[in-house]
């Protein structure tokens, strides 16, 4: 279990660890409070496979609710489309393949949001 120390960034932070110890790929944490009304973090990283996507959203389901972190929308069926959100409110987690992830370019979108996180590791 991961226990998480509860100020905002170190939260983030620890997600964003936890998703790059689990073999997320360029996992980038990136504090939007400026720029969003509805979050905090946006929180993206890549998946390597659809069998990587179900077992790292199953930990990380887990470490969150291990940790009093609330999902504010449940879904039973990962999605096969190769992209999992995970809304958690203050934090939101995107969980894509790299086609999704080229494509939909979120980090371009939040280009002006402070990068608090960024993994040593490349998908």
């Amino acid at each position: 279990m991961v226990d998480i120390v509860k100020s905002s960034d170190n939260v983030a932070v620890s997600i964003g660890n936890f998703i790059d110890e689990h073999n997320g790929g360029d996992v980038l944490v990136i504090d939007i409070k400026d720029q969003s009304s509805w979050t905090d973090y946006m929180i993206i990283a890549t998946i390597s496979s659809m069998g990587h996507l179900k077992g790292l959203v199953k930990q990380l389901k887990e470490m969150l609710s291990d940790n009093s972190i609330d999902i504010l929308m449940r879904h039973k069926q990962i999605a096969d489309d190769g992209w999992e959100l995970i809304d958690c409110g203050s934090y939101v987690i995107h969980l894509m393949n790299s086609e999704m992830r080229d494509f939909y370019n979120l980090e371009k979108l939040w280009f002006s949001g402070n990068i608090v996180f960024q993994s040593s590791k490349s998908s």
